[in-house]
């Protein structure tokens, strides 16, 4: 919005001319959201209580995590409203790239909140069903796929971490490809949020790490010398994944051990959802896989857990996901969080690496 409204006038002040730098507005969208999150948390925190609006705990945890019940949750509304907000006001509004990633934050944002609100009006941790809250999620993703595969200029070919020359070209495979991708974020995402900090500190590190990937992508002279695929206004989406990096960290200043509020699933969900729509979009889909490693191995082990138990009757963790594995095992919960922090870093490091290393 500011974009529109500012630049043009730099032909009469010079100092407008500073929204023409990316860079420029992605900083300031970071900052933006950062401050949104920061302000507006103490009083949503307040308001939570007052409707009491609290986190409601699963029996079979840990027996530690009871005193956790009734912290104020549904906070994801803040992160929300502050990615959308700095977004609107620092990109430029004329990219479909944008648009499509805030439908993705906001539709599975909708579904989030569908769920969250099940659980606070029945009293309990159940909101939808598996396969209710699959079928919501699906039918975003598949607007959000099949978009993308009618869009002209949109291509349906692979870029290979590692590869240069390998792109497999998926057609129109590419539509339930890039569903299980956004949709497979977003869960990962989604059993990641267990402990006190944990989701939001590996959100802050992919979306700084998929910042420089949506850069690159929208800047035909970097990404032709890294030989990554060029896509044409992917660049304003670093504003969005900027605005996502400073509203987690706002976010994570109230959500850090001890939490004062937790974001529930209209956080976590859209999150999720909403970097894997940016991976989708940058033809960054596979790296996703090393940026969010910590989620990827959340997902699986509950997967193996599951798998393990109705197979064999016997389980491979202590419990799942794999966080609470380790709590079982006598390691405290900052130390937990802390170290798959160390983890998510590392792996985006290493993510990042892969876009020379080819």
């Amino acid at each position: 919005m500011l974009y529109l409204l500012l630049y043009p006038l730099h032909s009469q002040f010079s100092i407008f001319n500073v929204f023409r730098y990316l860079s420029f507005r992605i900083i300031y969208a970071a900052i933006t959201a950062f401050l949104i999150a920061f302000v507006l948390a103490p009083p949503l925190i307040r308001k939570l209580q007052s409707y009491g609006i609290g986190q409601k705990i699963r029996e079979e945890g840990p027996r530690r995590h009871q005193v956790k019940g009734g912290t104020p949750t549904m906070g994801g509304v803040l992160i929300l409203f502050a990615v959308m907000m700095a977004t609107l006001l620092w990109t430029d509004l004329t990219s479909p790239y944008v648009w499509l990633a805030m439908f993705a934050m906001g539709g599975f944002g909708a579904v989030g909140l569908w769920d969250d609100y099940l659980k606070y009006s029945r009293g309990k941790n159940e909101g939808l069903s598996f396969l209710q809250k699959l079928v919501a999620q699906a039918a975003v993703g598949i607007a959000i796929s099949g978009f993308l595969y009618y869009l002209p200029a949109y291509s349906t070919k692979l870029s290979v971490p590692f590869f240069k020359s390998f792109t497999p070209d998926l057609g129109l495979l590419y539509i339930p490809f890039a569903l299980l991708v956004i949709v497979g974020a977003s869960n990962a995402v989604n059993l990641t949020d267990g402990l006190d900090g944990l989701a939001i500190g590996p959100v802050v590190i992919a979306s700084m790490a998929y910042t420089v990937v949506a850069y690159i992508s929208g800047n035909r002279i970097f990404s032709d010398y890294l030989l990554i695929p060029y896509i044409e206004g992917a660049g304003e989406l670093a504003i969005f994944t900027g605005s996502i990096f400073g509203a987690s960290l706002g976010f994570l200043w109230f959500n850090t051990y001890p939490a004062s509020v937790f974001m529930g699933d209209v956080g976590s969900l859209p999150l999720g959802a909403a970097l894997g729509t940016v991976a989708v979009i940058s033809k960054q889909e596979l790296l996703l896989i090393l940026v969010g490693g910590v989620f990827v191995i959340e997902a699986l082990s509950v997967i193996f857990q599951v798998a393990s138990y109705k197979s064999r009757g016997k389980r491979v963790f202590l419990m799942a996901p794999i966080h609470h594995h380790f709590e079982l095992k006598g390691w405290e919960e900052p130390k937990v969080v802390v170290r798959l922090w160390i983890l998510a870093i590392l792996l985006a490091l290493f993510s990042l690496s892969t876009l020379k290393l080819r």
